[in-house]
């Protein structure tokens, strides 16, 4: 339990950000075959899906966003441990055909994420080892008002643990979090400049590459490309409608 098994975004233009994302991520974007329902599903280059894509319901606030999803064994039962560890429930838990039972929450500092009883346990949308692949998401951050509050919330909900730092100066300790084995992201303080939120990171073969295509597709860099330790590079950046999103790949030239 505890797992991130899906992302989600939510885009004001379904058509502009299949092209965006499609062509940034080399992601291939097609229909879920799920009827009466405009939902599209993002498949990595080696073919297996990572996330899903769908309009703006009327009643969300404005703009997009992207979402994940965290597994757990009984959505009902974690939307009860949620709302008594102080988050809210934004949607009560649904079942999806063919997909699971999820509901909408949010940690007690109004970030917002999903969880989800799957159907089936064969997600491999985040790869979080040195053999991830191309176009699947291998790394998941929070930027949060009260770092050490945070941590205390999602190890009671899914059993995440804290492990290791990284100082970041005024930014305080980029604080690493753990499922079971796998590290799977980071925590880290809100300061002026940052936004908080959880912040997903797509693993690209080229970070140079890839900033290049967000230009010219009509996007725009926030920051970096930024050396990270093992050598490798991240970047953030957000589409043409303003949805951020982060991007990790060696640099080639």
């Amino acid at each position: 339990m505890g797992a991130f098994i899906w992302y989600e975004l939510i885009a004001d233009d379904v058509d502009a950000a299949a092209a965006f994302y499609g062509n940034v991520m080399g992601w291939r974007v097609a229909d879920s075959g799920v009827p009466g329902m405009d939902y599209r599903l993002f498949h990595a280059p080696d073919g297996d899906a990572v996330g899903g894509m769908l309009a703006r319901p009327p009643a969300m606030e404005e703009g997009g966003r992207w979402f994940g999803y965290v597994r757990v064994d009984d959505a009902d039962a974690a939307v009860t441990r949620v709302v008594g560890g102080g988050g809210t429930c934004l949607m009560p838990a649904t079942t999806i055909p063919h997909a699971g039972r999820i509901a909408l929450l949010t940690d007690p500092h109004g970030t917002p994420f999903y969880v989800m009883h799957p159907e089936s346990d064969d997600s491999t949308a985040f790869q979080g080892s040195a053999d991830a692949r191309p176009g699947h998401m291998v790394w998941n951050e929070l930027t949060t008002p009260d770092d050490d509050a945070a941590i205390t919330f999602y190890a009671q909900q899914f059993g995440w643990r804290q492990e290791g730092a990284m100082p970041m100066g005024a930014l305080g300790d980029y604080r690493f979090i753990h499922d079971g084995p796998t590290c799977i992201g980071a925590v880290m303080r809100t300061i002026p400049g940052t936004v908080p939120g959880w912040q997903f990171y797509t693993l690209v073969p080229d970070i140079d590459a890839a900033l290049a295509r967000i230009l010219a597709a009509g996007g725009q860099p926030l920051q970096g490309p930024d050396e990270i330790p093992g050598g490798s590079f991240s970047l953030v950046a957000q589409d043409p409608s303003g949805v951020r999103f982060g991007l990790v790949g060696d640099r080639r030239t």
